[in-house]
């Protein structure tokens, strides 16, 4: 299936933007991969943590593109992140570094899609409205929410990621986005606008007003229509 999109990645009112995204567009082969991963501003170099992870998961799938998108792949491609990540804090002089991570791939007219953390995937249909919406690994600590899951220094413990695959139709849309994005608005405003009748870079930068007025983080979206 043939696939459009749009995209955005925005600083926002942080003093530097730790998300990072990349798009893997491959239309002989009949492939499509996007993937958002937001660094985690509570620790040291949350923009070099997102980067190796999208970087390392982006290169594992271009390297593997013959090969059937399945859980075992998602796995072995976090793997390769995990290690990554920890070579980096090795460099780093061992500090701690993490990241979440949200991926989609699309193979011919099925997707499969990986997240750990609070970074999010909304599955939408012409007709039928929301399909899928990944569910953030979000823990109560106190009162303070804490990230269960991400990619983190020596921890590949925690980057075992949920994995969904499923069925697409003409007209489907994916968003891919980091949490500061879907935080910024109620999730009845994000559904509404992503299923406009609309070109998609005309709803992105509906989403980016809103995040510039009423945000308080990075905000990065991969917005896809599988035609």
């Amino acid at each position: 299936m043939k696939t459009k999109y749009a995209t955005i990645s925005k600083t926002g009112r942080r003093s530097n933007n730790e998300d990072t995204f990349r798009v893997v567009d491959m239309p002989q082969q009949d492939r499509f991969m996007g993937i958002v991963c937001d660094g985690m501003g509570g620790h040291y170099c949350g923009e070099v943590a997102s980067e190796t992870v999208c970087n390392a998961i982006t290169k594992y799938w271009e390297k593997y593109a013959a090969t059937v998108d399945c859980t075992t792949k998602v796995g072995l491609a976090c793997k390769k992140a995990s290690v990554a990540i920890d070579s980096k804090s090795d460099q780093l002089g061992h500090v701690q570094i993490g990241t979440t991570m949200v991926m989609a791939s699309i193979e011919k007219d099925n997707v499969t899609i990986a997240h750990v953390g609070d970074s999010r995937c909304y599955l939408l249909r012409p007709g039928d409205g929301l399909l899928y919406q990944t569910q953030d690994h979000i823990r109560l600590d106190f009162g303070w929410e804490v990230i269960a899951k991400c990619f983190f220094s020596y921890r590949s413990d925690v980057a075992v990621p949920d994995v969904r695959q499923f069925s697409l139709q003409a007209g489907d849309r994916l968003l891919l986005c980091s949490d500061g994005l879907h935080k910024s608005m109620k999730d009845e405003t994000l559904l509404t606008l992503m299923a406009e009748d609309k070109p998609l870079e005309e709803i992105i930068n509906e989403y980016d007003k809103i995040c510039e007025t009423r945000g308080d983080d990075n905000y990065t979206a991969i917005l896809i229509e599988v035609e």
